[in-house]
């Protein structure tokens, strides 16, 4: 099943209600061992644009069995937005000042890789195969 990044404006993030089972994870938290029951969205933290740890608590989560709402929060720019997808992010929230018109760019530049990811494993030469 094919996933879509959903976009977010800080604004939009901050007008949301709490509607939701939203489990908070702090990016040193090992994603392994988490209990996400009855979570139906999980926030994985980008405290700082250099810091990837969300990337692998993202891959470990999908990996798991986790099937709800992953959402990329922090100080999340839209050139990460692409591999935010690949590792299994459902939604992001840019951070403040970012425009969400520019991220379309961003999947446009890259339509398609060679690796599998958390969304297809496979290859690209095996998803040409018939």
């Amino acid at each position: 099943m094919e996933r879509k990044l959903n976009i977010l404006t800080a604004a939009e993030y901050a007008g949301m209600g709490t509607q939701l089972a939203v489990l908070r994870l702090a990016n040193d938290v090992d994603a392994e061992t988490v209990d996400f029951a009855g979570a139906q969205v999980i926030e994985l933290d980008f405290p700082k644009f250099t810091d990837g740890r969300a990337y692998s608590q993202a891959v470990a989560l999908r990996r798991r069995g986790f099937q709800g709402e992953l959402r990329a929060v922090g100080a999340v720019l839209i050139d990460q937005l692409v591999q935010m997808q690949r590792t299994g992010f459902s939604s992001a929230v840019l951070k403040e000042g970012q425009d969400r018109a520019h991220a379309q760019r961003q999947f446009d530049r890259f339509p398609a890789f060679y690796q599998g990811d958390v969304q297809d494993p496979r290859p690209l030469f095996a998803r040409w195969t018939t």
